[in-house]
């Protein structure tokens, strides 16, 4: 569904990506690490295009895509899920999921199915962004990238400021979508344990590069918990 062959990118003169190359399937979660700093937020808004590339490609579903905008790769099926989770916190929960929705015909409905995912939010529909907790906020800013059912779905770093029972929650959420074999996940994460237990598969970089990738089932033995603490 995504491939990456040997994308580059800078901000000014510093070279943040490095050669980056990597896949992600249909029905599988693909797990991004790193320490802070390595470039794993810049990958992310480079496929999505909200930072250009400077060279290399990105596909998707077969596809080049790395000279579109950032609104016609949503188009083309990509939701994203950005650090931060970047909700409108004056708007209602509704109108944060319509926004989803926004290059869909008009008077497309909210899928219910986001209500089934996310139960808390069916409840609080009405009530503006800014005043969920950071896990419902969480929760609102997945189920809208959610909305337009994406083909390709990316997350930075979901978990982080979350309470352990929503960190639950949203791994149990993200394993049923990858299961039902109708999308690809790539998700950035700096919580080791979260991401061993949902990668199907495994990529690990270090100042901009990949230094490794694999299975998710062999990261013990790859010793990714260890690089990430080097």
């Amino acid at each position: 569904m995504l491939e990456l062959n040997n994308v580059n990118q800078y901000y000014g003169g510093s070279h943040i990506l490095r050669d980056v190359s990597l896949t992600a399937q249909i029905g599988e979660i693909t797990v991004i690490l790193g320490r802070n700093g390595v470039g794993k937020t810049t990958l992310l808004k480079s496929i999505m295009g909200v930072v250009p590339i400077k060279s290399g490609a990105i596909r998707l579903d077969g596809a080049e895509i790395h000279n579109d905008t950032s609104f016609n790769r949503a188009r083309r099926g990509i939701g994203f899920v950005p650090q931060g989770r970047e909700i409108f916190g004056r708007l209602t929960v509704e109108d944060n999921l319509l926004m989803g929705l926004s290059y869909k015909r008009a008077g497309t409905k909210i899928p219910a199915e986001l209500f089934e995912l996310f139960p808390v939010l069916k409840q609080m529909l009405g009530r503006r962004g800014g005043d969920l907790s950071g896990g419902q906020q969480q929760q609102l800013a997945i189920a809208r990238a959610l909305a337009a059912n994406p083909k390709l779905l990316i997350l930075d770093e979901p978990t982080e400021g979350i309470q352990p029972s929503v960190i639950k929650d949203i791994g149990r959420v993200l394993r049923l979508l990858a299961d039902r074999k109708t999308m690809a996940i790539v998700l950035v994460e700096q919580y080791y344990d979260f991401a061993e237990a949902l990668a199907d598969r495994y990529v690990v970089m270090e100042r901009g590069a990949v230094i490794r990738a694999g299975l998710g089932a062999d990261m013990q033995r790859d010793g990714v918990r260890q690089l990430m603490s080097i």
